[in-house]
């Protein structure tokens, strides 16, 4: 059987993938899996508008109008937010003047993708986090008498602890794991930041159950992941969003409040940082157990919480925020606009 050769957009692909982001511009992994994420879905939308396998793509395919098609598609089909439909043009713009650096022939055609602007108008979408009785009702629908059940009871019960980035879980290791007091396990944020976070008694005891039930035997165990899928290969962010889906489906039976909640993997990570907040700890010491780079990212978690408010309000006089003391007022016709103002 013939080989199929290379196409030019296959071998750039290439080499923005394993030379030019982690190499020369030193890009964290988990931009260069944002960026992945992007371009694959651009690729297969391409190979699906242009009836071509994707192997066969060549860089003449990915014309502004196409791509142009494939941004609103994400809106309308995907149902993306604008920001998420910004973030992908980003990385479309990133490989496209990657590209006109080696392709000085289609210079006309990539400046015309480059210059695709983004969509202004993005608002910041409501945080969307799970309160206490929807957090056991999560953790309560997982059958623990699997073994695929108990780990994926200390997916979840790590994350509600840690509140880390659901890429952050997944990326560890069993060398990242004390299970000896303190408990904490090692993450890897972004930026290549590394942060030690505290875990709970007995999440280390479901985390040790984990370890001694997954295979152990391996010469190098201490640089086994975590959390792995019935191939022993790491999990993978869309296999959590799909568990957490399941579980949320089935403990929308028990707590009706999640059948009105979009929850997503970063809703954990939400619900967390909210409950720290509930229980009094300060702004600077969630900032550094979530790995935010600036205190203005958790800052809008006092604007989520709904109770929060009501706290707020409560510590106000409450007599300055009272209704007007029912009466009359008296019109004598001459001033209507001042009588309206007045009401």
């Amino acid at each position: 059987m013939r080989l199929a050769k290379p196409t030019d957009l296959g071998r750039d692909l290439v080499r923005f993938f394993e030379d030019y982001l982690p190499a020369q511009r030193g890009v964290s992994p988990h931009t260069i899996r944002s960026y992945r994420d992007a371009l694959l879905l651009l690729l297969q939308f391409t190979a699906r508008d242009s009836k071509r396998a994707i192997e066969r793509l060549e860089i003449a395919d990915l014309t502004p109008e196409r791509i142009a098609r494939f941004l609103s598609f994400l809106e309308a089909e995907r149902k993306n937010g604008i920001a998420t439909r910004n973030a992908r043009l980003g990385a479309i713009h990133v490989f496209a003047r990657f590209m006109a650096s080696h392709h000085p022939e289609l210079l006309g055609l990539l400046q015309r993708i480059i210059g695709l602007p983004f969509k202004h108008g993005a608002r910041e979408a409501p945080i969307e986090y799970l309160e206490r009785s929807e957090v056991e009702a999560v953790l309560n629908s997982i059958d623990r008498t699997t073994k695929r059940g108990r780990r994926d009871y200390a997916l979840f019960a790590l994350m509600f602890n840690t509140g880390a980035r659901v890429q952050e879980v997944l990326d560890l290791r069993r060398r990242d794991v004390r299970l000896d007091a303190p408990c904490q396990v090692r993450l890897h944020g972004k930026g290549s930041r590394v942060r030690l976070c505290p875990i709970w008694p007995a999440t280390a005891r479901l985390l040790r159950n984990l370890m001694q039930e997954s295979r152990s035997g391996e010469p190098e165990a201490a640089d086994a992941f975590l959390f792995t899928n019935v191939h022993g290969r790491q999990l993978t962010r869309f296999g959590v969003r799909y568990l957490l889906r399941k579980y949320v489906v089935t403990a929308s039976c028990v707590v009706t409040t999640l059948r009105e909640k979009r929850i997503h993997p970063h809703s954990v990570r939400h619900s967390t940082a909210v409950a720290l907040l509930k229980a009094g700890v300060d702004f600077a010491t969630i900032s550094q157990w979530l790995g935010h780079v600036s205190l203005n990212t958790t800052m809008r978690y006092a604007r989520a919480d709904l109770d929060l408010k009501r706290q707020a309000l409560s510590q106000v006089f409450p007599e300055a925020l009272a209704p007007p003391r029912g009466g009359h007022l008296l019109l004598d016709g001459r001033d209507l606009v001042g009588w309206l103002r007045r009401l």
